[in-house]
């Protein structure tokens, strides 16, 4: 009698607590959610609305007025490539859809060099047994710690030296050498056995092949992880961006919906137009890639 006791209280916490861990996960759900569909229903109202002393939560007459403004603003080509003093221009397209080319094309650029680079980095410092690797690991773990503004001036001064400076370049090059990819894919290639390096070794395999065709592979989940983490990282670094472009043309999409904004007045309808806009290729690339996030996020906590 005492164990079906024991055992309905037992199961009777047991609800409780789910039922806890339910309202709490859909009360943090929602807050990160609300901004979102504010921005995303904002978009689609009408100035009065927006500029309403009382909440409007449904737009009562959803209107596309504030993306027609937004495109109609500004122009700018659509590309504009240069090799050997010659000059490629696309043709005229908003400048909002320029400015969102520029952002994915820096934002996928970023990821795919610093998941590169940070793999083969990773797999050095892990698999790799050379003189100084405990100290450079070290830099790279303080480097961590390092806030992007400290070293914003050095990176501004080396991005004008060589010529880059206003470029999309400037914002990508400084993303690669991202220290903490380099640090998570070091973590993942740690959990691989060495036997397996060394049996490749035997096999007359090279370093290359070792690199592409076993570990690679076998810390796919961190890239993923690392990839998203990357995308986001550049995707929303306002402040570099602000920094190191300057010409329409060159914008990124948060930096030139800031211009739009007046002096004296601010459009918040072309502001949550361009905001709902520039979300959704952060929401497509999770996405996509969410499996590995998730199961990278796992496995590293595991291999701790």
């Amino acid at each position: 009698m005492k164990n079906f006791n024991r055992l309905d209280a037992e199961q009777r916490r047991a609800k409780i607590y789910s039922v806890f861990s339910w309202v709490l996960i859909c009360v943090i759900a929602f807050t990160f959610l609300f901004p979102l569909y504010w921005i995303i229903t904002g978009s689609f109202k009408t100035k009065q609305e927006i500029l309403s002393s009382t909440p409007v939560w449904v737009p009562s007459d959803w209107v596309m007025t504030n993306y027609q403004n937004l495109m109609s603003k500004r122009s700018a080509p659509l590309f504009s490539l240069s090799a050997f003093g010659y000059t490629i221009t696309g043709p005229t397209v908003p400048a909002a859809i320029r400015w969102l080319v520029n952002t994915v094309v820096m934002s996928v650029s970023s990821m795919l060099l610093t998941c590169l680079t940070a793999a083969m980095a990773g797999y050095a410092l892990a698999k790799k047994r050379f003189y100084g690797r405990t100290i450079l690991f070290s830099l790279i773990v303080c480097a961590m710690a390092l806030p992007k503004q400290v070293i914003l001036i050095p990176l501004l001064r080396e991005m004008s030296a060589l010529g880059l400076y206003d470029t999309i370049w400037a914002v990508i090059i400084p993303i690669v050498g991202w220290p903490f990819g380099v640090f998570l894919l070091k973590q993942f290639a740690e959990g691989i056995p060495t036997e397996m390096v060394e049996a490749c070794r035997i096999d007359g395999a090279s370093e290359w092949r070792t690199f592409t065709d076993v570990m690679f592979p076998m810390i796919k989940p961190g890239v993923g992880a690392c990839a998203i983490f990357t995308f986001i990282n550049s995707w929303n670094d306002y402040f570099m961006q602000l920094i190191m472009l300057m010409g329409t043309d060159k914008l990124t999409i948060s930096v030139g919906i800031a211009t739009m904004q007046g002096e004296n007045s601010t459009d918040f309808g072309i502001l949550m137009a361009g905001s709902a806009l520039a979300s959704v290729p952060i929401i497509i690339v999770f996405l996509i890639f969410q499996k590995y996030f998730t199961k990278g996020i796992t496995m590293g906590a595991v291999k701790g």
